[in-house]
């Protein structure tokens, strides 16, 4: 394969492995670098290329995989993974109330329920037990702690499926 093969076969692509690059590591100038390098890595590969049925899948897992590699790198450094949507902004307060008001349903119907279960309930995903703790704190087996939260998360589900519902037909 010759250089005007090669620049012919990544020409689409080229521009996604820098977006990803940029997206992954944020600063422009660590994407172009990266986009180079993975360019050359790609033209060490070029006679390989062919048995890629899918070069462009090929370049962006090459592309995510030296990224994520760069970021382990330099964790140190000011480079680092970031959402570009982010925003560090309080929430609005008719979202404030909605969210407290949500929260008081779902701690009444956890207090409605049985005993085993609100305990389980509260173990497991408020104070985060692993399943081991919590079948040894209460002496039961995993199966039956597995079922019991199934069971409590399902009626939790439905009450509150019903409490949102109302006045809807």
């Amino acid at each position: 394969m010759n250089q005007q093969e090669f620049v012919s076969l990544i020409a689409p692509f080229k521009d996604k492995v820098f977006r990803l690059a940029k997206r992954l590591l944020v600063s422009t100038e660590e994407a172009q670098d990266a986009t180079q390098d993975i360019l050359v890595k790609l033209w060490d590969k070029k006679k390989d290329l062919g048995s890629y049925q899918n070069i462009e899948a090929f370049a962006m897992t090459m592309t995510k995989n030296y990224c994520l590699d760069q970021l382990k790198s330099k964790r140190a450094s000011n480079i680092k993974l970031v959402h570009t949507n982010f925003t560090d902004r309080e929430p609005r307060l008719d979202q404030k109330i909605e969210d407290e008001d949500s929260l008081s349903w779902v701690e009444k119907m956890i207090n409605e329920l049985p005993e085993q279960q609100k305990i389980i309930v509260q173990m497991r995903d408020i104070e985060q037990y692993e399943f081991e703790e919590i079948a040894k704190i209460l002496e039961m087996n995993e199966g039956a702690i597995r079922v019991a939260l199934s069971r409590a998360r399902k009626t939790i589900k439905e009450k509150i499926t019903k409490t949102h519902q109302y006045g809807i037909s």
